[in-house]
């Protein structure tokens, strides 16, 4: 018999209610969950298609609904398994949430910045604060996600491009800092996305004296702090306990972020 301490480590199997087609690669997948004052947008939880385990941030949190979802791009077995096969009706399991999300609370402005799946960690913010303006970045037109969501709040949406096919042509880093040059009102940025973006963005956050906020991602396992996998250097923080929002103070002491990150086997990887 599980203790209780593990209880809350046993996975719970939802039902798939509905599928949200966002982009030719990416759906995303809601489910039934009691929606407590305890999950916040930024955190995660650990995904089970009954043969294998991943963690996957939460995309969806609604309060009134009683409702979660995950968002899923097609990038590997895993994801492409659930993109594929998954249909409302079917049956996943999920352990969580876990980690710390975001902490906006006393803040008069919010810069939130999402680069590709990044988006994903910061698509709830838009349901808990009416603050946030978004840049929201893809490498074309295409595979924008999330942007609507933010419009419907009548929050202020900026558009990001690679190939230019939709609004700034270039880096999300770029227009951060020109959006930042003409405000002096943001008093954070914050975000997810390839790790090259987000430390631009800390260092960003450095030369114009704001405060920031980011979502980083490393390989996990368990998801609860035990196996160490997502250790950071030379802290020893875990991205899946103390993260994997991590802010400014804590990304000062991180001296791996920006430069690389570990695989499977614990071996480093550059970025």
């Amino acid at each position: 018999m599980l203790s209780n301490v593990y209880d809350d480590e046993v996975p719970e199997v939802v039902t798939i209610t509905e599928i949200i087609t966002e982009t030719p690669t990416v759906k995303t997948f809601i489910f039934p969950w009691e929606i407590t004052d305890d999950i916040k947008p930024g955190q995660f939880v650990m995904v089970w298609d009954f043969k294998n385990e991943k963690p996957m941030t939460i995309s969806v949190i609604d309060k009134q609904k009683n409702q979660m979802g995950i968002t899923v791009r097609k990038a590997g077995p895993f994801t492409n398994n659930l993109y594929e096969n998954i249909d409302v009706g079917d049956q996943i399991a999920i352990r969580g949430p876990y980690g710390n999300g975001y902490d906006l609370k006393g803040y008069n402005k919010v810069l939130a910045v999402g680069g590709g799946s990044g988006v994903a960690s910061i698509a709830s913010l838009s349901e808990f604060y009416d603050n946030v303006n978004l840049i929201s970045a893809a490498s074309c037109e295409d595979e924008l996600v999330f942007t609507q969501r933010f419009k419907d709040k009548n929050e202020e949406v900026y558009i990001c491009t690679d190939d230019g096919s939709c609004g700034f042509k270039g880096f999300s880093t770029q227009l951060a800092e020109e959006l930042l040059k003409e405000d002096d009102e943001y008093d954070i940025i914050i975000g997810c996305g390839p790790e090259i973006m987000t430390y631009k963005l800390y260092e960003l956050a450095l030369k114009y004296d704001i405060d920031c906020q980011f979502a980083l991602d490393r390989y996990m396992k368990c998801g609860i702090g035990i196996c160490g996998q997502c250790c950071m250097d030379e802290t020893g923080e875990r991205v899946c306990v103390e993260g994997p929002v991590f802010n400014k103070q804590q990304l000062s002491r991180l001296t791996e972020f920006g430069k690389y990150r570990r695989d499977a086997s614990g071996s480093i990887v550059k970025f």
